[in-house]
């Protein structure tokens, strides 16, 4: 079990957790994730670390309120305890491409960080672009910046940056001319999958970090399968990172949403108890 150090609105729905573990913060690298459980009759919940504090030994992570399991997580405060295992997954591939763009949507907003940074201290010129449907859904601008040489935002509202969404950032730098050599992609599934086609027309390789459901989160149950480049895949132990053109978009799209009735229906209920649905 690990104490919880602060936990956090960032955004409307969105939260900040940061964790008192010192043996994940001592071995994280970017692009990696962690299996959260809320409590003991809690799901296992796998979240993408968004940055983690050597010294004092603290993991932090974004999180969406989507589900009964991340109401949960919500409603825990500082001080309490919480089942949190990592770092799980392959690190992200960090190398000197030259221009590197990385795009961040919801929960990849923050998640996205370390391989921001990661990048940058690789010798990389880094273009960061973040989306959100408005101005008020955005969060953590001041760090991505530190450490991007050029920062992007999009609303689909036109209310802050541009309007629209990271694709478009994306089109408008390469039609103004702007060379890309690789490009990294974190969010929901859509965005992700929209974005990579976007690089695939400029044919500039992408990386997503795919987030299917999971159970063990160790290889062992198959429930996170994926396929990639004809090849089935387990994003827990071969990812999170992929290949982003080569994903098989319309599996994972499937089989996200096959439990999706189940969800809606177990958060309705949930609310029920607490009396917070009003029909």
């Amino acid at each position: 079990m690990h104490e919880i150090i602060a936990l956090r609105d960032v955004a409307p729905n969105v939260h900040e957790l940061v964790v008192d573990a010192p043996d994940v913060a001592a071995k994280a690298q970017p692009g990696q994730f962690a299996v959260v459980i809320p409590d003991k009759m809690g799901e296992r919940i796998p979240m993408s670390l968004a940055g983690w504090d050597r010294e004092a030994g603290t993991v932090s992570i974004y999180f969406l309120e989507a589900g009964v399991s991340t109401m949960k997580l919500a409603q825990r405060t500082a001080g309490d305890h919480i089942d949190f295992m990592a770092p799980l997954g392959t690190p992200a591939t960090v190398k000197e491409y030259g221009t590197v763009f990385i795009g961040g949507g919801c929960y990849g907003v923050g998640a996205i960080y370390p391989i921001v940074e990661a990048m940058k201290q690789a010798g990389n010129q880094v273009i960061t672009a973040i989306e959100a449907r408005s101005d008020f859904l955005l969060y953590n601008e001041e760090h991505l910046q530190e450490n991007s040489d050029m920062f992007h935002r999009a609303t689909s509202d036109g209310s802050a940056g541009s309007r629209g969404k990271v694709k478009d950032v994306l089109h408008s730098l390469i039609e103004q001319g702007e060379s890309i050599d690789c490009c990294y992609f974190m969010g929901c599934t859509f965005m992700m999958m929209v974005s990579s086609r976007a690089a695939a027309e400029y044919d500039i390789p992408s990386f997503v970090y795919l987030n299917p459901l999971m159970v063990d989160a160790t290889g062992m149950c198959g429930v996170c399968r994926v396929t990639v480049g004809g090849e089935t895949k387990f994003a827990c132990v071969d990812g999170p990172e992929f290949p982003g053109g080569e994903v098989d978009w319309g599996e994972l799209f499937h089989r996200k949403s096959q439990y999706e009735p189940y969800e809606r229906e177990a958060y309705r209920h949930t609310c029920r108890l607490r009396g917070d649905h009003h029909d």
